[in-house]
């Protein structure tokens, strides 16, 4: 045997089908638009939907590894629960067979044709939706390419007495072919790869089915460690989620380990009915491992999200991202409480701009990231709520309003619109901190003392602000009014104070530049602080 050839072929082969796939899932989800975070939103009402968006988002973009990924880092933001979450990961399990059942086609000796179909609409066709389906089609013909140059570079080992003797083991010992799967999982971070790669492997006879069938178990093990490196210093939620991915096909493969000799006959008798060539047995392995393994544990996402609860200890610290206050129906039943259940949702808007501020200033003196990415998910949460309160607010403009629900009205409109440029701002700071941080610069003890003074009285203002918005309150709205000039005063001293420790040499000039960037965006919050309590006075 020429070993060098073998290998070349093969990890070549493995790189052509990695590709393959990876340009698939761009192209089809390039042509379906960037919304597989919406997607999963609107989608994951219930466990059994959540199922669904799994399912949809992994034939999607080819990846059950990349759904889980994005899931993890869905419930890291704060977008998705844990309980959605499990659902998503089951439906990405049984998304992530339709790859087998693709490659089960054989239509390897087509491969160039369709690779040269694809070439076409991607180089020489400038409508972009062409383009996306040239990538589809361009990443279809590479998986079979990478196929066929796998499939003969493992060709020579039918003349391996080493490999045959390795086959027969596992077939004696199916953990050691559930142990096998999991390592070649691991290193290659592909179940898809790994299954077309067993899929090769029984279509040449160099594995038998009782040897394969665990080997299978094991890549649906291995392919977890993927959501794994995804959780690394993630919320307790994320790294829950990534558990239970972990629980959830480890329990699958227990089951059918048990099960390993009727599955072996169903699946015979299956090759039997139904005439199924080799690649396509693994397929339905594949298929069947994954679908009931869902339908076992799906009656019991509540259990596991208890267990992987007790065995992450901490606070979930989740962020609702979705309005809870925003019923369509009373839009047009009744506008007054419409406007009442508008201005509960900015209020809970207003909430995240002081948390999110809050954790800014921690950033600012802890220098930790994990307040940094708390703050952001803050910032995030008041955008999306900024849509869905406007979006609201605009669909009860379309019904008749009292002059005073006009006022009121167009008073929530531009609140919302403050609350919004308030995380900007909050935003802005985070930012400016990363700056300090890349660039190793460092602010002076004075410099951090006076950032903590005004961080203080802006939190201050928009407390006050936030609080004359909510219980209507003209003294509380006064004194934010007053606390105005001393912010505006308090940013001529601090830009003066710094000036000075400049031209003295105690402050370096990126460390003055960041300073006074603070500053200005804390003096921005504390105007549109102001400007909610103006629109309270006016009402």
């Amino acid at each position: 045997m020429d070993f060098q050839e073998m290998l070349f072929k093969f990890i070549g082969g493995l790189g052509i089908f990695l590709f393959g796939i990876k340009y698939m899932g761009d192209g089809l989800q390039n042509s379906a638009g960037d919304r597989l975070r919406e997607i999963l939103d609107r989608l994951t009402t219930n466990p059994f939907m959540g199922v669904l968006a799994g399912i949809f988002v992994t034939v999607l973009i080819q990846s059950s590894s990349g759904t889980t990924v994005l899931t993890v880092g869905l419930v890291n933001a704060g977008f998705l629960t844990l309980r959605q979450a499990i659902g998503i990961i089951m439906g990405a399990n049984i998304g992530t067979t339709v790859t087998s059942f693709i490659i089960g086609i054989d239509i390897g000796e087509y491969a160039f044709p369709i690779i040269a179909v694809g070439s076409v609409l991607i180089f020489f066709i400038k409508n972009p939706k062409w383009n996306y389906v040239g990538q589809i089609i361009f990443g279809f013909g590479s998986l079979f390419l990478g196929l066929r140059l796998m499939g003969e570079g493992m060709q020579p080992l039918s003349n391996s007495g080493a490999f045959e003797e390795l086959m027969l083991t596992m077939g004696d010992n199916p953990i050691l072919g559930v142990v096998f799967g999991t390592l070649f999982t691991l290193i290659i971070q592909s179940s898809s790869a790994t299954i077309g790669i067993l899929q090769e492997l029984y279509s040449q006879n160099l594995i038998s089915l009782n040897a394969a069938l665990p080997v299978l178990f094991g890549d649906n093990i291995g392919t977890t460690i993927t959501a794994i490196l995804a959780a690394i210093g993630t919320t307790v939620a994320a790294r829950r989620a990534a558990l239970t991915h972990v629980i959830f096909n480890v329990l699958g493969t227990i089951i059918f380990m048990i099960l390993l000799v009727p599955f072996q006959t169903y699946i015979e008798f299956l090759a039997g009915k139904l005439k199924l060539e080799p690649a396509m047995q693994i397929a339905f392995a594949h298929g069947t491992f994954n679908i009931t393994n869902v339908f076992i544990q799906f009656w019991f996402i509540g259990a596991l999200a208890l267990l992987v609860t007790k065995l992450i200890k901490g606070e979930d610290n989740f962020i609702e991202f979705k309005a809870k206050h925003l019923d369509e129906i009373v839009l047009a039943t009744s506008p007054t409480l419409a406007i009442q259940q508008a201005k509960k949702e900015i209020i809970r808007m207003a909430s995240y701009s002081q948390e999110g501020l809050n954790q800014a200033v921690h950033y600012l003196n802890q220098m930790d990231k994990k307040t940094s990415a708390r703050a952001l998910q803050y910032e995030e949460a008041i955008n999306n709520l900024d849509r869905q309160i406007t979006s609201y607010l605009v669909k009860l403009s379309a019904h008749p309003l009292t002059p005073q629900e006009s006022n009121e009205h167009s008073m929530l409109l531009d609140t919302t619109r403050d609350i919004e440029r308030i995380g900007d701002h909050m935003e802005n700071i985070i930012e400016l901190v990363d700056y300090l941080i890349r660039n190793n610069v460092r602010l002076t003890d004075t410099a951090k003392q006076d950032l903590n003074a005004m961080f203080e009285l802006t939190l201050s203002t928009v407390d006050k602000s936030v609080k004359a918005l909510e219980v209507e309150n003209i003294e509380l709205a006064k004194e934010v009014l007053g606390l105005e000039d001393k912010i505006d005063k308090m940013e001529r001293t601090l830009r003066k104070q710094h000036i000075m420790r400049m031209n003295e040499g105690q402050c370096e000039g990126n460390a003055g530049i960041v300073f006074v960037d603070i500053v200005s965006n804390l003096e921005r919050i504390g105007d549109h602080a102001v400007n909610i309590a103006e629109a309270v006075l006016e009402k």
